[in-house]
């Protein structure tokens, strides 16, 4: 039997704090529903700053209910700031007006000030398959460049990845064109810059750029792609970064995890738009 008292002992170091700035869709396994597990269970205590309250997510479903939470992020922060809070990175995820953008702004602010080492992590969530989403305006896109402008890691898809740089997206796009928007995309201030969804034949993974150094994984293609599955992705490179772990081991790790997460909810025959059934296999991100 495994001795208790020593693994508390090997364990005494606080978990990074990490605030997790997503909306909250009850059914979809997306957001702060997929992030806090993954969080968690990878040993980073996951501190939810809500943008929105969703019923369900959004692909998928109608006649969602949706409250925005633009003034109540305003209100926990300004307690958090009250108590004193720090934090060790912030994750920023959707985000549902300008005013959102420019909230998250400033706690990048007030986080680097309390904190000069706290990871900025930003997931551009702006479209997919070639498309805005129909609540982004221009100005938000302008907006979010000003996130991207100060993150230390970017994990835009294919679509945002286009729309940060400007340019026009295309469905056959090749995986050396993808990877030659890495370079632009630093340029536009983020440290580290991960392009996820990129297609390859019967392969999906990531391409990145870290420092000098350029990279990429893929693993086999399921049949199906399930909505929140950026967001696994994003959450375990961040958990991985903040254990220390190499991008390589990161990005490796959570391509993986999709696949297999992908597999094991075709076959369980979870409708696709409840997202992946991720729940029973966390125990694999202990590796």
């Amino acid at each position: 039997m495994t001795n208790k008292t020593e693994i508390i002992s090997k364990n005494s170091t606080p978990p990074p704090k990490i605030a997790a700035v997503h909306d909250i869709s009850c059914i979809g396994r997306c957001a702060q529903t997929a992030l806090i597990p993954i969080l968690s269970h990878m040993g980073l205590q996951a501190v939810p700053l809500p943008s929105a309250l969703l019923s369900t997510q959004t692909d998928g479903f109608s006649d969602f209910s949706f409250l925005d939470l633009s003034s109540e992020m305003k209100k926990i922060i300004s307690h958090w700031k009250s108590i004193g809070l720090s934090f060790d990175a912030v994750y920023s995820g959707f985000l549902g007006n300008e005013k959102q953008i420019e909230t998250v702004n400033e706690f990048f602010d007030y986080c680097k000030g309390k904190n000069e080492k706290c990871l900025l992590f930003v997931d551009p969530v702006m479209g997919d398959n070639g498309q805005k989403y129909k609540t982004y305006t221009e100005k938000m896109c302008d907006s979010m460049k000003k996130l991207v402008r100060r993150a230390d890691v970017i994990t835009p898809n294919v679509t945002e990845a286009c729309l940060l740089l400007g340019i026009p997206y295309k469905d056959d796009f090749g995986v050396p064109e993808i990877t030659q928007m890495l370079s632009p995309l630093r340029a536009l201030g983020p440290k580290t810059v991960i392009i996820t969804g990129v297609a390859s034949n019967d392969c999906i993974g990531a391409v990145y750029l870290e420092g000098e150094k350029y990279g990429s994984y893929f693993s086999k293609r399921a049949a199906r792609e399930y909505p929140g599955s950026g967001d696994i992705f994003a959450s375990i490179v961040l958990s991985e970064i903040m254990n220390a772990k190499t991008l390589d081991f990161a990005v490796q790790k959570a391509c993986e995890f999709i696949y297999i997460s992908t597999v094991f909810t075709e076959k369980q025959k979870t409708p696709l738009r409840e997202g992946l059934a991720f729940e029973g296999l966390l125990h694999l991100l202990d590796k």
